[in-house]
């Protein structure tokens, strides 16, 4: 049995970090310049943009736009602290009725 803080650990934290790792390297970051802002390991974006990790989950278009305008808001220097943002969005999830989920892929 997978309790939902389990599922929100292993799946959903890291298909969001993934998903603002892309949209920071969309924006023109580098690895490295991601990898500071999202306080991780260089090798930890490298993953997420090469989808070894956090690719289970595929969002909806509403949590897709709040991850961009987090995006956009760590490329800006608008944002101090991420993680009410990141925690909001998995709110957001969960208010869809994902149970903190999203849809997960096969394969």
């Amino acid at each position: 049995m997978k309790l939902p803080c389990e599922k929100v650990v292993w799946d959903v934290l890291p298909a969001i970090r993934a998903a603002i790792a892309e949209e920071l390297a969309n924006c023109g970051l580098t690895q490295q310049e991601i990898a500071r802002e999202l306080g991780m390991a260089p090798s930890a974006v490298s993953q997420y943009l090469s989808k070894k990790r956090g690719y289970r989950i595929v969002f909806e278009e509403e949590v897709k736009e709040s991850i961009r305008l987090l995006a956009r808001d760590i490329k800006n220097k608008d944002v101090n602290d991420i993680a009410p943002r990141v925690c909001k969005i998995c709110t957001q999830l969960r208010d869809e009725g994902e149970r903190c989920g999203g849809h997960e892929t096969t394969g």
